[in-house]
């Protein structure tokens, strides 16, 4: 089992300030008479199941510049992203916005599921991989407009080594440190490989999916952009050799792998590796006070995975 699981200390509704909850109510078209708050992912944000006078159910995510400086921003993106989802996409409508300069709210239709368990199980694991081929086609090409670009994206997090390379830490791995170099070379050369025309979600992990009977639903769009299709299926990858899972089975038979060419997987990897121990090491947050552990321990087991497919000794 992961040594730490995802998660940010939540804001509730009745915490919301109150001109927020009223203009909340307004795109709900009703007053709010219960909130089920949701645990799971890393914002201080409110997340919650609401049910409204006169039976209307719903899902709010609010966040304001008090719990946190920059998470409005990244739901300002959100907005921009799930405005222009078409409806094919397995992605909980979106309904309507709030915004006040400082506290941002989205409003989504409900989606009567339930997060995959944690750790993974290898049935709910199948299941995901597999619908991850529908969402890339559901995506292909990217129907947001003026879409952000992967290779600009991932610029930063692909030169992460390149930072650590400058100032090894002392605690850095062994491994790691005598390959740094040769990690901080293959990390940068995914920025020449990740560019395409598929809306890419890019936080694809057991907390940012919901089973509902037969069908797969992702949420929490925020990071998205446009770039390769194989790119989401990577990081489903990583975060099951996080929880444990031998990710190498799933590469060869899944339509959105099968044909990449596996220096290209990793050195996505690697650059994976080399962002979470560098932001690792970064004092957390505010209202987030387990990122920092979740991303040291997301390195180990990524690192874990580039030394194994490197064969480096």
């Amino acid at each position: 089992m992961p040594p730490v699981t995802a998660s940010g200390v939540r804001a509730g509704w009745e915490s919301l300030p109150a001109d927020v909850r009223a203009g909340i109510e307004d795109l709900l078209g009703a007053p709010v008479v219960a909130a089920e708050n949701q645990s799971g992912g890393f914002s201080p944000g409110l997340a919650a199941r609401v049910r409204c006078a006169g039976g209307r159910r719903a899902f709010v995510k609010a966040v304001g510049t008090p719990l946190n400086p920059e998470s409005p921003g990244l739901y300002r993106r959100e907005i921009d992203v799930a405005a222009a989802l078409p409806p094919e996409v397995p992605a909980p409508r979106f309904r309507g916005s709030y915004d006040d300069g400082d506290w941002v709210a989205l409003v989504f239709d409900e989606v009567d599921g339930r997060m995959p368990h944690e750790p993974w199980r290898p049935g709910e694991l199948r299941r995901v991989v597999d619908a991850l081929a529908g969402l890339s086609a559901s995506l292909t090409p990217c129907p947001v407009p003026s879409p952000r670009l992967a290779r600009d994206e991932m610029r930063d997090l692909m030169l992460s080594y390149r930072t650590l390379a400058a100032d090894p830490p002392a605690d850095l791995d062994p491994w790691e440190r005598r390959h740094l170099d040769r990690l901080a070379s293959l990390a940068e050369s995914a920025l020449d490989v990740v560019d395409g025309d598929t809306l890419v979600h890019f936080d694809v992990r057991a907390d940012n999916v919901l089973l509902s009977g037969s069908r797969v639903w992702f949420v929490d769009w925020p990071w998205a952009f446009r770039g390769a299709a194989w790119i989401d299926s990577v990081l489903l990858l990583k975060n099951a050799a996080f929880h444990g899972h031998d990710p190498e089975p799933y590469l060869a038979d899944h339509p959105l792998l099968a044909g990449v060419d596996p220096a290209h997987v990793t050195a996505v990897l690697a650059g994976f590796a080399g962002y979470f121990a560098e932001a690792g090491r970064r004092p957390p947050p505010p209202g987030l006070p387990t990122v920092r552990a979740f991303q040291l321990a997301q390195h180990a087991t990524t690192l874990a995975w580039v030394r194994r497919r490197t064969g480096w000794d």
